[in-house]
């Protein structure tokens, strides 16, 4: 019964900001690891961060010094702000999450948890665009 819900997409000029939201509903307990990946046209779905049961964020090496993740944990809101946009930033940027999570990471375009566990929970995801 776990569902999440992306939103705060849209399309913005370079150097502009934007802060998606994810709401979560469903979890029975609030020890989960959630995170951020994205699709761009013609590439594959990589990671942008993670963070985990505590608080404590993971970033992928492109998302390092613009992206920010953060939880509130009392809505269940995942939020994920993003400044100095780039061109290369346009993609559909989806929410994730996994159970029994105390600990996940990003490195290498993987996002996981402590345990090896792949995200398993899915939003439909928000597009955002980024004009020159």
């Amino acid at each position: 019964q776990v569902q999440l819900e992306e939103s705060g997409g849209g399309s913005v000029q370079a150097g502009e900001s934007l802060r998606l939201s994810c709401l979560a509903s469903g979890f029975t307990n609030r020890r989960y690891c959630m995170g951020w990946f994205r699709q761009a046209a013609g590439k594959e779905r990589e990671g942008v961060a993670v963070i985990d049961n505590f608080g404590n964020p993971s970033y992928e090496d492109f998302a390092k010094g613009r992206f920010t993740i953060s939880r509130d944990n009392a809505k269940n809101i995942l939020y994920l702000q993003m400044n100095s946009l780039k061109f290369e930033d346009t993609a559909m940027y989806y929410c994730a999450a996994v159970g029994n999570c105390d600990a996940a990471y990003c490195a290498g375009g993987e996002c996981y948890t402590s345990e090896g566990d792949k995200f398993n929970y899915w939003g439909q995801g928000t597009r955002v665009t980024v004009s020159s």
